[in-house]
């Protein structure tokens, strides 16, 4: 099993269960574990004893490979702990042989596949942890077979959706994470009647309804997270509890403080911070596990969760290492840390497009080679409800620890208010370098205006986490301001105002921002004339952009004939043309959007639409397309 492992530290002339410790790690590094423990014992004579190897723990020590198989055969091993190493694999059927195992604990390495079901066996286990791995696959049926659980803790299944494993007779439970695990359906009556919950997470799942009645039980529990759900109904009231720290988020919250940030009256920011000749608002809260604090005078955060197992004072801020060498270090000296969900509102602003910046560096992990490099932080970032960045890390992306990267992102805003979020889905170590450090850190946020106009706040920057803030750039600006005025009109666009269209003309800005630069997962056909994007506008409309290929020798000829065919041609049932869009070497026309449902449409929609057939004749034509031949 060693070699399997990759241990060559142990002393096999020794034995374990000696009185020498030859097996165990001394002064081993903080949240480092490497030993093997022996109990059992019973004498077989007057001077010798038989005992039975009961624990192995081996915490960040580097170790690769499978599982050893082998490892099923030491049935009487109660704990095995083999928590931020790098093995992966599928997990051995034969584990399951170990009928007297309480502890399990597999978080932060690269396991692959489904739970075995020969797990369904290990009816002993009392804590059970397998967070940040790549399972696929659901929570298995059987753990209802594990009545003496105390602990539970599933994180981040790649599987599909499934409902809510049955725990009715789990009735010792006082941890229930089931955390991003793809469970949909509503929440269960009975988890208010386990009166020994003190923490109860299922966050990032996909439950929906209300609040049942029954979880008034659940009221002196610590910590309760329903975060990233899809409920409805009002908060309960029990929820406010002085002597529990209950954490609900359900659309009757969001939309409470929607209408706040709405109702909330703008007032010109005191600029407070300067870093690099730029000006921000400073975020100085100590924070919390249930915090909603007004920053300055338009922005505000929120932050829910509580850092689990953690052997250090609790925070949620940490401060630069002093080694750490950095451009404009007064920027990111200290940052944010959540172990849930953090959200950024920005309020007072002027409709319309922007650039956001987020600032980030990781200033918690070491990069010395030893155990405290091993940490891993990852994180998803959401900014007006879209996801931008999944499973994002830090290290990998900046290309170290204590070096900042940058990420810049397109966002609209139609009702005045911002939203940027942060959420940890269970990946990432979390005990590294030592408990509790992990989920979302955030140094800085920046929001720039990309249009000119009035504004309620300062386009410069919506604010800054500890010191970051609001960045905008006048002069760069105005330079590009007066060369687009003083830019001579092209050939093209003397053609298009020639033909005197009944058509708009929007700027290439405003497409980018629609169809988010032109992802590729905005992609919805690609023709000869070229791709076709689906879009957004500031205004919510929906639309289609067709983008004239580069390839094609006639561009503007092509681009010119079709614009002209198309206005020429008015009928209900053509999409319909709102404009186009010629700057640069970009040649774009921008359409109503349609769903393609275009023979449905024809066979069932509305009456002026369809083709006049008889149900004969169209039913003919469905299994003309749909045949094959062979």
């Amino acid at each position: 099993m060693a070699k399997t492992l990759g241990k060559n530290d142990w002393n096999f002339a020794v034995d374990p269960c000696s009185e020498s410790y030859s097996w165990v790690t001394p002064e081993a590094a903080p949240g480092n574990e490497n030993f093997v423990t022996c109990g059992n014992c019973f004498p077989i004579n007057v001077t010798n004893q038989i005992c039975h190897v009961i624990s192995i723990s081996l915490i960040g020590n580097r170790i690769t490979g499978p599982v050893p198989m082998e490892l099923g055969n030491i049935s009487s091993l109660q704990i095995l702990v083999l928590e931020f190493n790098q093995l992966f694999g599928s997990l051995p059927k034969e584990l399951g042989n170990l009928v007297q195992l309480k502890r399990l604990f597999l978080t932060s390495n690269n396991f692959t596949g489904e739970i075995p079901a020969t797990f369904a066996k290990l009816t002993a286990l009392r804590d059970f942890r397998i967070g940040d791995n790549q399972f696929s696959g659901t929570i298995p049926n059987f753990i209802q077979n594990w009545t003496n659980l105390t602990k539970l803790r599933i994180s981040d299944l790649n599987g599909p959706d499934s409902t809510f494993p049955q725990l009715i007779n789990v009735t010792m439970l006082d941890v229930l994470i089931l955390r991003s695990c793809n469970i949909n359906g509503t929440l269960l009556e009975y988890l208010g009647t386990m009166m020994n919950i003190t923490v109860l997470d299922l966050s990032f799942n996909k439950l929906r309804g209300s609040i049942p009645s029954s979880y008034i039980g659940l009221r002196k529990a610590n910590y309760i997270y329903l975060t990233g759900n899809f409920l409805s109904g009002s908060v309960p009231d029990w929820t406010q509890v002085s002597d529990a720290v209950n954490l609900f988020a359900s659309s009757s919250r969001l939309n409470d403080l929607n209408c706040f940030l709405r109702e909330k009256p703008c007032i010109v920011r005191q600029q407070v911070i300067t870093a690099n000749g730029d000006t921000y608002d400073p975020d100085i809260d100590s924070g919390g596990p249930a915090r909603f604090q007004m920053g300055g005078e338009n922005w505000a955060y929120s932050n829910t969760g509580h850092f689990m197992d953690s052997d250090h004072s609790v925070s949620y801020t940490c401060s630069i290492q002093s080694w750490f060498a950095m451009d404009f270090v007064e920027l990111y000296t200290n940052a944010r840390a959540s172990p849930n969900s953090l959200t950024y509102y920005g309020f007072c602003l002027a409709n319309g497009i922007y650039t956001v910046k987020l600032h980030f560096p990781e200033i918690m992990f070491d990069d010395d080679g030893t155990y405290n490099s091993l940490g891993r932080r990852v994180f998803d970032v959401y900014i007006q409800g879209k996801l931008v960045l999944k499973d994002f890390n830090i290290v990998k992306d900046a290309g170290g620890v204590g070096k900042v990267i940058i990420k810049n992102f397109i966002a609209v805003v139609n009702n005045s208010n911002l939203e940027i979020h942060f959420r940890w889905s269970g990946k990432g170590t979390t005990g590294i370098p030592f408990k509790s450090v992990y989920g979302p850190l955030i140094s800085a946020i920046s929001v720039e205006s990309d249009e000119n106009g009035n504004r309620n706040i300062s386009a410069w920057a919506l604010v800054g986490i500890v010191a970051a803030g609001v960045i905008i750039i006048i002069l760069v600006f105005a330079i590009l301001w007066w060369r687009v005025c003083r830019k001579q009109k092209s050939t093209l666009a003397r053609e298009l105002k020639q033909l005197d269209l009944e058509t708009g003309f929007f700027s290439l800005r405003q497409i980018k921002a629609a169809t988010n630069n032109f992802d590729i997962t905005n992609k919805i056909g690609e023709g000869g004339f070229g791709p076709v994007y689906k879009g957004i506008m500031s205004d919510v409309t929906m639309i289609a952009v067709k983008q004239l290929s580069s390839k094609s020798r006639q561009r503007s000829r092509e681009f010119l004939n079709e614009i002209g065919m198309i206005s020429a041609l008015q009928h209900p049932c053509l999409v319909k043309l709102y404009g186009c869009s010629a700057e640069g070497d970009q040649l774009l026309l921008i359409f109503e959007y349609m769903e393609n449902n275009s023979l449905a449409s024809a066979l069932f929609g509305r009456e002026e639409c369809q083709i006049k057939l008889d149900w004969r004749t169209r039913h003919k034509i469905c299994v003309g397309i749909a045949r094959v031949d062979i």
